[in-house]
């Protein structure tokens, strides 16, 4: 892979990851729940599916979508339902990491697993994103050259530029916490992200592969 090659697929990439999706509202909305640090678990599962979406597509699962319907509606389906699981446990939240209001017995901030756990979800059941990187990749290859070696470059650019974005969106919600001193506002935020969640599930649904 050329020098010049490498620094387009960064700027792809650089897009593609600062482009508002549902990791970034994720990373968002846990950064509110449970605060920045440990929202960056969640990141760091969304990266470690990125990985493995990136694996997958180049085994070739990403023709398998764009030639079978019944493949690529079973893995819409899953994607879409996961989004709005997600819309709705963020709906009924209450949780405020900016303003620590919890009392002694009340529940604990889900655990670090269980938030790496939900961005490597995020990541693995979006059909979009095995068809990108299965459109994305072939263009950046060089013929001839080692395969699994332009594989793990181009992956862990794109999983790099993934969690700088993620950082810098938690970020620019921690610069926002004053916004989030009054429980009204809390619930308010929870429910737009849970709608955004439900939307960006029933958008999945209307995504087509090429063989509709």
């Amino acid at each position: 892979m050329t020098w010049s090659n490498w620094l387009v697929f960064c700027g792809v990439s650089l897009f593609m990851a600062f482009t508002p999706g549902p990791a970034v509202l994720l990373a968002v909305s846990n950064s509110v729940s449970v605060g920045p640090r440990r929202a960056m678990w969640g990141s760091l599962g969304n990266a470690v599916g990125v990985f493995l979406v990136s694996a997958v597509a180049m085994a070739g699962l990403g023709v398998l979508l764009s030639s079978s319907a019944t493949a690529f509606m079973v893995l819409k389906l899953a994607g879409a339902a996961y989004l709005v699981y997600l819309g709705i446990r963020q709906w009924r939240s209450g949780a405020n990491a900016f303003a620590d209001t919890r009392r002694p017995d009340e529940a604990l901030p889900p655990a670090t697993l269980r938030l790496f756990g939900h961005g490597l979800t995020v990541a693995v059941t979006n059909p979009k994103s095995i068809l990108f990187f299965s459109a994305l990749f072939p263009q950046f290859l060089t013929p001839g050259a080692p395969v699994a070696e332009q594989f793990f470059v181009l992956t862990a650019t794109f999983a790099v530029f993934t969690v700088l974005s993620h950082a810098f969106y938690v970020l620019l919600a921690r610069g926002m916490k004053h916004s989030f001193s009054d429980l009204r506002r809390v619930r308010l935020f929870n429910r737009i992200a849970g709608a955004a969640f439900v939307l960006l599930g029933l958008g999945l649904l209307r995504l087509r592969s090429r063989v509709y």
